[in-house]
């Protein structure tokens, strides 16, 4: 496997992806990041965002939810709650729901204990929305 990655992706109730890759890119909970063949190991936290990977001269887009992202050697292990591939997104259900959570929230207090819940449920929403118009763009 010279020169690539395998990326391995799993939530709680499937397999997402294995698959042999040439670079990928994530949204950590300290900001985006790239891994490349022969990175070094490292382990970090995943918050509400994208991941993208190129195979050849293509490149695929997944909506995650919070996790974890592994490298050791040349294999990558994602472990998030959700993923969502970009042709799998349903655009009219996420622009449902980001219009629920901006109705809650523009409702509800800071100290509100639902506004984090709605908070999140709002970048969910837009991440998603994000991710599904780079599918349509292909």
């Amino acid at each position: 496997m010279a020169g690539k990655l395998l990326l391995e992706l799993v939530t709680p109730y499937r397999k997402v992806m294995s698959e042999e890759v040439d670079m990928i890119t994530a949204t950590g909970t300290m900001g985006e990041f790239g891994v490349l063949p022969g990175h070094a190991s490292f382990l970090t936290s995943l918050k509400i965002g994208e991941l993208s990977y190129v195979q050849g001269e293509k490149t695929f887009h997944l909506a995650l939810s919070w996790g974890y992202f592994e490298v050791d050697k040349d294999r990558v292990t994602v472990l998030v709650e959700t993923a969502e591939r970009a042709d799998e997104i349903d655009l009219e259900r996420a622009r449902d729901a980001l219009g629920r959570a901006e109705a809650a929230l523009k409702r509800l207090s800071r100290e509100d204990k639902d506004f984090i819940v709605y908070e999140a449920a709002l970048e969910r929403a837009l991440i998603r929305m994000q991710v599904a118009a780079k599918s349509a763009r292909q």
